[in-house]
């Protein structure tokens, strides 16, 4: 976000208002469509103007020839209600030249210039606006969308001439919760993203909205929407009664750590209809010599296969300094032991590494982590993962994503009862009494 929304002033005079836009927007709606960062975020309490906003952003170059803009909500029907932003829009134009296309939902200007209305309800709607090109595309409630949808969007739609002088921007508004409250949070919300600032609007920065009124009904919610919805508050979500936050202390440095264990959960599954993708996640959980685990390190990304490889073998080797095991989790099928095998004989070489082949519910696999952090017995070092994960593990099961609670659970099974140790590439194998051949992959792993 700017320094200050005072040294936004200058940056008033540059909106570009004309009889297409019947108010003047406040100083901190004006930053955020003015902001000269190709992505923004609006929005957090309800009321704060965040359709006013993203409908001002969408109409300030509407004079230019070959200007297109397009505003996105997840369905057609919630375009549609009362004061949304297709109402809102013909309270604004029906008295201008623009006219109305009804079957394209759509705007026309004189200069030519068109601003679109349009939806992603399923995964396949985003193919709908290809080969369209948008110098303003905005997102309303981007909560609602799932981020691989939003980058498609945002990033595949955008063009202009080379002599246009209409700036392309991205700009959104949203509440907290929803299915995609976590990638927002992540990409607006969280500090060290530069690139996508986040405006934080409250109910008193509308001035048009009887205030009084509006916080009357949002006394009647329960205590964590009226904390979203009056507050703004991104970190407020409902618990799923697994982990409290409250009960994984937050050290700054441990004691010796006599065990050591990295565990891997690959992002291995589809991505499910209106849901952001997987994380690969992988926990780093050490056992110190006064009976408590600490969670070392906690890495959770979503890269391509090479870069994802690297980001393993760097964690590799840096946790071969602390002596650590690692483990990987093998998803069911052919395919997961080629994921895996793949892993262990050309990335992972020549460190000691693991295969746990995925048997139980994550539900089932996190209960003895549940049971360990209700006992105070299992502790953080501090760092920039914290947020994320304490995140993630108060909203387990019902949250968004699990993948830093599945490599917790399975790092702390393997910390503190291996169980079957099955060792995967060149060195020798403890088996327990089992017998490899009963070992559903075992296949292609070397005994000698």
């Amino acid at each position: 976000m700017p320094s200050s929304i005072a040294a936004a002033h200058w940056r008033l005079e540059r909106l570009r208002t004309s009889k297409y836009i019947p108010w003047f927007p406040t100083e901190k709606q004006a930053a955020f469509i003015l902001c000269p960062t190709d992505e923004a975020l609006y929005g957090g309490a309800a009321g704060g103007g965040k359709s006013v906003a993203l409908l001002t952003g969408a109409l300030e170059w509407v004079d230019q020839p070959s200007y297109n803009a397009l505003l996105i909500r997840k369905t057609f029907q919630a375009l549609s209600l009362p004061d949304a932003l297709i109402p809102l829009s013909h309270q604004w134009l029906r008295e201008t030249d623009a006219r109305w296309n009804d079957n394209e939902h759509s705007w026309l200007f004189p200069s030519g210039a068109t601003l679109t209305f349009g939806y992603l309800d399923t995964a396949a709607d985003k193919y709908r606006y290809a080969g369209a090109a948008f110098q303003f595309i905005g997102w309303d409630e981007l909560t609602d969308f799932g981020e691989e949808d939003y980058r498609f969007v945002s990033f595949s739609r955008q063009r202009r001439k080379v002599t246009s002088q209409v700036p392309i921007r991205v700009r959104a508004t949203s509440n907290p919760g929803g299915p995609g409250h976590d990638w927002v949070r992540a990409r607006f919300i969280e500090p060290g993203s530069p690139g996508t600032p986040f405006f934080p609007s409250q109910l008193r920065d509308n001035p048009y909205l009887d205030h009084e009124q509006y916080e009357r009904f949002l006394d009647k919610l329960d205590p964590i929407t009226r904390q979203q919805l009056l507050h703004g508050d991104w970190s407020s979500r409902p618990s799923g009664g697994w982990f409290q936050k409250s009960t994984f202390p937050i050290v700054d440095d441990t004691p010796v750590i006599t065990k050591a264990v990295r565990y891997w959960d690959l992002a291995a599954s589809v991505p499910k209809r209106n849901t952001d993708p997987d994380y690969t996640a992988g926990g780093l959980l050490g056992l110190g010599s006064d009976g408590n685990v600490y969670v070392l390190d906690l890495l959770r990304f979503r890269e391509g296969p090479s870069e994802t490889e690297q980001i393993m073998k760097r964690a590799g080797w840096s946790d071969s300094n602390r002596n650590a095991t690692i483990w990987l989790e093998q998803e069911p099928g052919a395919s997961g032991v080629i994921a895996v095998d793949h892993l262990v004989r050309d990335v992972l070489i020549g460190q000691p590494v693991y295969v746990d082949k995925k048997t139980v519910g994550k539900q089932e696999r996190a209960r003895p982590l549940a049971a360990a952090a209700a006992r105070g017995v299992i502790r953080l070092l501090r760092a920039s993962w914290n947020a994320a994960l304490l995140d993630e593990l108060e909203g387990f099961p019902t949250g968004g994503h699990d993948d830093q609670v599945d490599a917790l659970s399975g790092a702390f099974a393997k910390l503190v009862d291996p169980g079957l140790m099955v060792l995967a590439g060149n060195d020798a194998a403890s088996f327990r009494g089992w017998d490899p051949s009963e070992i559903n992959g075992w296949e292609g792993y070397s005994l000698d």
